[in-house]
């Protein structure tokens, strides 16, 4: 696993600001939208919010990927972003010139995991270069078998997972592996739906994947964890 990430919810300031006031009640629906990875999270407290209210007020909860929601949140489709990432200069100035104003709350911390099939017997730890050579765009079907990585793992074709280009995670995980924001490898199955990768990874004896570790958690009988070591000898 990596280092925790911090992760937040941008909200609406009129909004947010708002759900204290009696007048809020006149709007029924509050829509949510973003990071897979914060979803478990935003969904619980929807619930619980839904239930305090007795129906008056109803709350959707999306999953379209951290950079999805910044995009959503600007252009005033939603009231509040949920996002494994700050928000960029980019996604700044989209909402300034909107006229939209707001609040960034952190939320909770989480963590990376990488992780393989568990008939997978051999990638029981990683170095951070090897995942480098893994998800490099220059990877791109060039690396494609396993014994590509370490000679001494099997001949067994190698299928990746990971979160698409609005991912938040995508983001995090491709400047610290591969040292630049969005640079990677595209010939993978990605998703802004963590289920999607659990199940794919959970399929498929030569898969490896990347995600939050609460997706890990909830689904530790179907994947392994893979320890990643930073170069030092210790893996974690």
């Amino acid at each position: 696993m990596f280092q925790r990430k911090s992760l937040t919810i941008l909200a609406a300031a009129a909004a947010l600001s708002a759900l204290s006031l009696p007048a809020f009640a006149a709007d029924s629906l509050i829509k949510i939208d973003g990071s897979s990875t914060v979803f478990p999270v935003t969904e619980a407290v929807a619930e619980d919010f839904q239930k305090a209210k007795k129906g008056a007020i109803n709350v959707t909860v999306g999953i379209s990927g951290t950079g999805g929601g910044f995009k959503k949140f600007c252009r005033g489709e939603i009231d509040i972003a949920d996002a494994s990432r700050p928000i960029s200069k980019k996604e700044m100035e989209a909402c300034k010139e909107a006229g939209i104003r707001y609040v960034e709350l952190p939320v909770a911390y989480d963590a990376l995991t990488v992780v393989v099939n568990p008939k997978n017997t051999w990638a029981k730890s990683m170095t951070v270069a090897q995942l480098k050579k893994i998800w490099e765009p220059d990877a791109q079907g060039k690396i494609t078998n396993w014994n590509q990585i370490d000679p001494s793992w099997p001949s067994e074709p190698l299928t990746l997972f990971g979160p698409g280009a609005d991912s938040g995670t995508f983001d995090y995980f491709t400047e610290a592996i591969v040292g630049k924001s969005k640079a990677s490898r595209g010939d993978f199955t990605a998703s802004e739906d963590d289920n999607v990768l659990v199940q794919g990874v959970s399929r498929d004896k030569g898969a490896l994947g990347y995600f939050g570790f609460a997706y890990f958690v909830e689904n530790q009988k179907k994947l392994n964890a893979v320890a990643i070591d930073n170069g030092k000898g210790k893996p974690v």
